[in-house]
């Protein structure tokens, strides 16, 4: 009867344990499982940019270079000795304002320093500083690419058309034109005029502002602006507006002196002519008066 009992009692112990068994071998839960498939966290990669200054190595050597940076980029700036420069073993400072930056790699004659400008405060100047015997530096200045244009009045007239063209290295977000009311800008919108302004986009780098049918309060100050991720930049046109009689004054001017003169001439030339009559009249006056004088001398 005791071992009857033991094996009934065996006979259901045994699927328990085998139960715990397999829990314990099983991976681990849920939280396990999400941990996993977590997406890794992706560092954004730039295009790295690179300029060179060569310096000569001579005292008081100064080179500057413009580093037009639209986007977010690495830049890598380098600073070279000429190959027979007598300058050996200088000492090399890399600064932006008053802060010390490390270079990052350097061979015998070159210091190199890599930027990654994401955001418009990393703009601004880099300057190495190379000593020893002497003294010599170059800066490079990272700044929003600039607008091109003429500097010049752009002088029309009345009905005419006056255009202005803006053109970049890198081509911008978006192109805005303003014009100048006392010392505020008003965006130019063509669509709601289209018989005063239109706006061409004849790339994505070039932009043209047509302003139609001139009038004389057309004449003033125009800014065009191109928006880069990392700021913007303005370029400042004036236009000014003449009268269509404006050509004609010269012409005009011409024809007025000639007027004068040719009437001067000729009232000079009637002058002259009335004194001439009246010269010989005098004359022969007096020849007349001397024949009567002379014919009564004879008679006496």
């Amino acid at each position: 009867m005791p071992a009857a009992f033991s094996g009934r009692r065996l006979g259901r112990l045994l699927p328990l344990l085998l139960c715990i068994s397999l829990l314990e071998g099983s991976p681990a839960g849920p939280d396990v499982a999400t941990e996993e498939l977590k997406p890794a966290g992706k560092e954004i990669s730039y295009d790295v940019l690179e300029y060179e200054i060569v310096l000569p190595g001579v005292s008081g050597t100064a080179l500057q270079k413009i580093v037009s940076v639209g986007s977010p980029t690495k830049v890598e700036l380098t600073c070279k000795l000429e190959e027979h420069s007598d300058l050996k073993n200088p000492q090399v400072t890399w600064k932006r304002r008053n802060e010390t930056i490390s270079h990052t790699s350097k061979t015998q004659n070159s210091w190199t320093i890599q930027l990654t400008v994401s955001e418009s405060s990393h703009l601004g100047s880099y300057s190495c500083v190379l000593k020893g015997e002497v003294e010599v530096n170059a800066t490079f200045h990272l700044q929003v690419p600039k607008i091109e244009g003429k500097e010049k009045t752009l002088i029309t007239y009345e009905r005419d058309l006056a255009v202005m063209i803006c053109k970049t290295e890198y081509a911008p977000m978006a192109w805005t034109w303003y014009m100048t009311n006392g010392t505020e800008l008003v965006a130019i919108n063509p669509s709601s005029d289209t018989n005063k302004f239109q706006i061409k986009i004849q790339s994505a780098n070039v932009n043209r502002l047509e302003i139609l049918k001139l009038t004389k309060e057309d004449s003033g100050i125009y800014w065009c602006e191109a928006a880069f991720r990392l700021g913007s930049s303005k370029k400042r046109f004036e236009v000014k507006v003449l009268s269509i009689m404006a050509p004609l004054k010269p012409f005009i001017a011409v024809v007025v002196e000639v007027v004068i003169l040719v009437t001067t001439i000729a009232l000079y030339e009637v002058y002259s002519k009335r004194r001439g009559e009246e010269g010989e009249r005098e004359f022969d006056q007096i020849e007349q008066l001397k024949s009567e004088d002379d014919i009564a001398g004879e008679r006496k």
